[in-house]
């Protein structure tokens, strides 16, 4: 039974001409499947539908081929060839109930056309602003191409609705849509009537709503999608002047839907942005229109989304992230199953696969995207097969998801953990800097394990070789994860570099331990994720002085995927830092290290009272190695199958172990595959001769 605080939640909210069965708004957000992989993506929608969304958009989809974004794979409506696959995700949108809403992007001086080749147009000359500093230059538009975009966007709608969408949203936020583009004095440098004041630059964001209209009929509601504030300076589209703009056009659309800045600064990670960051930025606009008003904060608390209904803050609860970690957040809430929602922690994982052009992950929903590749539903598992009894050795991220989607599959379950508490590196490192949301990790897991009648957990249980094999299971995974290397050896150094053994050298897990060293501390980072950040932040801020040395030309080099590279910088800038790119340490001496660059080989000593060596990890596979040179002697006690996952098998991020234990759980018991590949994928056709 619902809550009854939370009723207002599910109230139908009318859009325009269309009525949204509740307040929960899936607001756009890419997955790395766009048009390569549509009906992987469409599945991930209907998903949504099903649990319970109201409002499930898809992502930002190119809608005219003078404007795309490759390598970045989006949805693309360019001409009547695209309808087909859109129709689908429409379809699915709306199986159970929820609008289906379809982000239309024009991207302007953000669309290098690597692949049409076409010229890119912006409202002023000036450089692309792409994440790879592309060599490209826009052309200023003329009235002409004014004219052309106006006739595109018609077209654009018109498929649309063909497509079967209810809502079209026109993009003009985070830096990447023509609306914003020509919003902002920093890109609209024009003197005539499209330029100079706020009413000039907003003239073309009136002309293609109005022309949207009328293009779409009354049976499709019209949105708009901007950024709250810029946020680089004086040129940019300030929070005020978004506001000015607001009450000039009030009802011009048929709901306002707000996000913060630059796709860093609405998307940052919880170690940088709590939930409802950008309530202060939204505060208030809601006064300045009569239509409804969405905007997004990594909502994953219902109290937070009552609150910002009720203040009057916003109309709907627009959720990216959250929707991912959990598609079916609307149906537990109002279910009554509030300690039953997979919470996002921010760590931005589902971000990486957009930016490196590939299925996107979830640390905490292993089966996203995964909907219709390989069959998995976020919530349902398949029944047990025909043996009945796992061990799981290990209770990090791998063994608790592998126990949790075994326990729903039915088969009794005993996790052997070598410590006192569950989570292993989760519960270790959501203790450090910025990272505490990560804990949900284990939290959901663990609340989860402990409705399961069918799942016993053991502390204290460290296990040999001899005691899994006398102890009868049928199936056993190994999941005892990885110890980080204290001898360098990563990218930079494929061996053991030189250490001096009267030097302190330290590891992650040693910081973790709470042995932080003081003094003079250098920190090489050739891990180039988030760890070697966090721990600088951790030494700085308990006093030490310290020097972070890395290979790469950025510091966290990795995390420009999570979109937090940047905030990364600055936070150890701000705590005085040194940070030393483009080199590397090639041995460690009594008193310091020696440097070179990474592309001279230009030495350098670096004084120092301690190293901190972030490179990579060894797997914690000691016992696996053993069960398999003993691989004779599994039938004769009983044994079916020993498997090794997580990090036992190969160190990843945190996704890659909860994915590995989830994947090993659906796979138990199930028909070998052969070579055939264990997911589905769409192949390109050839065209007719």
């Amino acid at each position: 039974m619902r809550d009854p605080r939370y009723d207002i939640l599910f109230e139908p909210m009318k859009i325009g001409p269309v009525t949204a069965k509740n307040r929960f708004y899936q607001v756009p957000h890419c997955n790395g499947g766009g048009y390569r992989d549509p009906s992987a993506a469409a599945e991930m929608r209907r998903m949504k539908s099903e649990g319970g969304w109201g409002v499930i958009f898809t992502e930002q989809t190119e809608m005219h081929h003078t404007s795309e974004i490759t390598p970045f794979i989006e949805l693309r409506l360019w001409d009547d060839a695209d309808i087909p696959a859109l129709a689908k995700m429409a379809k699915a949108m709306h199986e159970h109930g929820a609008l289906a809403g379809i982000q239309l992007a024009y991207s302007g001086i953000n669309g290098p056309n690597l692949y049409t080749k076409e010229v890119p147009r912006g409202p002023s000359a000036l450089p692309i602003r792409t994440f790879t500093n592309d060599p490209v230059q826009a052309r200023a538009m003329d009235k002409q191409d004014i004219r052309d975009l106006r006739r595109w966007h018609r077209n654009a709608f018109k498929r649309a609705k063909q497509a079967g969408f209810d809502l079209v949203c026109l993009y003009g936020a985070h830096g990447f849509g023509i609306i914003q583009h020509f919003l902002s004095t920093a890109t609209n440098q024009r003197s005539d009537e499209y330029g100079g004041s706020l009413e000039n630059r907003s003239r073309l964001m009136r002309e293609l709503i109005e022309e949207g209209r009328d293009a779409i009929g009354h049976t499709c509601g019209l949105t708009l999608r901007l950024s709250l504030d810029e946020m680089i300076g004086e040129l940019g589209f300030a929070n005020s002047e978004v506001r000015d703009m607001i009450e000039m056009h009030a009802d011009l659309p048929d709901l306002w839907d707000l996000a913060h800045g630059a796709w860093e600064d609405c998307s940052g990670p919880s170690r940088f942005k709590e939930e409802a960051a950008q309530e202060s930025l939204v505060s208030g606009i809601k006064k300045l229109t009569s239509k409804p008003v969405v905007g997004v904060g990594r909502f994953t608390s219902p109290d937070v989304m009552v609150r910002m209904i009720k203040s009057g803050t916003l109309d709907f609860i627009g959720c990216a992230r959250p929707s991912i970690a959990d598609p079916f957040l609307p149906r537990k809430v109002e279910e009554g199953r509030i300690e039953d929602i997979r919470e996002c922690i921010g760590c931005n994982i589902c971000i990486t696969g957009d930016m490196t052009m590939s299925i996107s992950r979830c640390t905490q929903n292993p089966t996203f995207m995964e909907e219709w590749r390989k069959g998995w539903h976020p919530e349902r598992m398949q029944a047990k097969g025909d043996s009945d009894s796992v061990l799981i050795v290990g209770a990090g991220p791998a063994g608790l998801e592998a126990a949790r989607a075994l326990g729903l599959r039915g088969y009794q379950v005993a996790i052997a953990e070598a410590g006192t508490a569950l989570g292993g590196r989760v519960a270790r490192e959501c203790q450090l800097p910025g990272l505490s949301a990560w804990g949900r990790v284990r939290d959901y897991r663990q609340y989860q394990l402990s409705q399961m009648p069918n799942v016993d957990i053991y502390f204290e249980s460290r296990l040999s070789a001899d005691d899994i094999l006398s102890f009868g299971f049928q199936h056993v995974a190994i999941a005892t994860g990885s110890t980080w290397r204290r001898d360098g050896v990563a990218r930079a150094h494929v061996v053991p570099m030189p250490i001096d053994a009267a030097m302190p050298v330290y590891t992650p897990d040693d910081l973790m331990d709470g042995k932080v060293p003081s003094g003079n501390v250098v920190l090489f980072d050739d891990d180039h994720y988030y760890m070697g950040g966090v721990l600088a932040e951790l030494m700085a801020r308990q006093g030490a002085k310290v020097t972070l040395v890395t290979p790469s030309a950025y510091v966290s080099d990795w995390t420009r995927n999570t979109l937090e590279q940047g905030a990364i910088h600055r936070r150890l800038a701000e705590l005085g830092v040194d940070i030393v790119l483009n080199r590397t340490v090639t041995s460690i001496v009594s008193g310091g290290v020696v440097t070179a660059c990474a592309y001279t080989g230009a030495r350098q000593e670096l004084a120092a009272d301690a190293i901190v060596l972030v490179t990579s990890r060894n797997q914690d596979d000691a016992v696996w190695r053993e069960l398999k040179a003993r691989e004779s002697e599994w039938a004769g006690n009983g044994i079916r199958s020993i498997k090794v996952i997580g990090d036992a098998e190969a160190p990843g991020p945190i996704a890659w172990a909860t994915y590995a234990g989830h994947r090993f759980a659906r796979e138990l018991d199930e028909a070998d595959i052969g070579d055939a590949l264990p997911f589905r994928r769409e192949v390109t056709a050839l065209a007719a001769e």
